[in-house]
Order: structure tokens, then sequence, then C-alpha cells
């Protein structure tokens, strides 16, 4: 039986990172934990900060490799918990890869208040971005969904426990199927 995909995402500090840890190694199936920043990380020469207008190209390429990546995982009897800043703009690949291959694909936005967001943002380490005004307008990207709206789990005053627990009930259900 082919695996599904979830994208767990949201701005930073949301605990997309944690939580999807926490899901993949608690799965009762074959699991694989893909976390988007690592495909940036690999970019050796000619990096864009990936929040900056002008990462537009690469932050297309990379999505496209993702997508191929997490597929080929659920092609393969894995389910595929994927954790990065994806929002609507960013989900193409992702419908398409999934739709071609007959994968299940589930979207969930962690989206924790402006407040703990930059609390939890600034206080992350040094290799990771820290900088309130980035932060701020991914927090802002995450603010109205339209449609998408009914997929945001709110991770305010919920431990990482919690919310483990909200999106394990609830991820793969028809409300958050794509």
């Amino acid at each position: 039986m082919p695996g599904s995909l979830l994208i767990l995402t949201g701005p930073p500090g949301a605990g997309k990172s944690s939580v999807a840890r926490v899901i993949a190694e608690g799965a009762s199936r074959p699991a694989v934990h893909l976390h988007t920043d690592s495909f940036y990380a690999w970019i050796r020469t000619g990096l864009v900060p990936p929040y900056l207008p002008e990462a537009d190209r690469q932050n297309n390429v990379v999505l496209g490799v993702i997508a191929e990546a997490a597929c080929g995982y659920a092609r393969g009897d894995y389910d595929v918990v994927l954790d990065g800043v994806v929002g609507p703009w960013a989900l193409e690949p992702f419908r398409d890869a999934a739709k071609r291959d007959g994968l299940d694909l589930y979207y969930v936005v962690l989206r924790p208040s402006l407040d703990v967001t930059l609390a939890r943002g600034t206080a992350r380490g040094s290799a990771e971005l820290t900088e309130v005004e980035p932060l701020k307008n991914m927090h802002a990207a995450f603010g109205e969904l339209g449609e998408l709206e009914r997929h945001v789990v709110d991770t305010t005053a919920q431990s990482l426990d919690e919310t483990a627990d909200a999106v394990r009930r609830h991820a793969r259900s028809a409300a958050f199927a794509l």
C-alpha cells in the first residue's frame, strides 16, 4: 500500500520540526521525516535566503526537488511527514506530484499567535532564522488562508505533545486533504 504525504507547515517557530519528528518516530507504519531546510542547506554556492523575493527561481527548483523526494518515499510505501515553510503559494509541485502518483496529500498549518511565533523564533539557534522582520512577514503570510483556513491548528497554548496528538488525530483526515 503506498504511503501518504503530510505537509506540516507554518511560520518559523510554530513547532513544525519538533512535531514532525514526534509523529514520524511514533508512526505505526514506516515513516520518513523530511525537513525542507536540509534541501536548502545542500546548496553550497549561490544560496539566496529563501524568504527574500529574489529567491523565487531557487525556491521553485528546491520545492520541485522536495516534492519528488517526498513522493518517491511515499511510492515506496513510506508515510512522509514533511516540515517546512510551505505556504499556499508553494503547493503546486506537491499537488501535481501526488496526483501523478495517486498519493494522498494532507496539509496542516501550525499557527501560533504572533507573540508566540516571535518568542520561539528569536530563541532558536544561530543557524536558524531568528530575525524579527522576516519572522513577522512569514507569520503574516499564514494569516488569512481563505479556503485553506480549515487546515489551521492554533498551537499558541499547546505543548509539543498536545500539538502532536492533535495532528495525529486529524491530519490524515478528509478535513486536511488537498
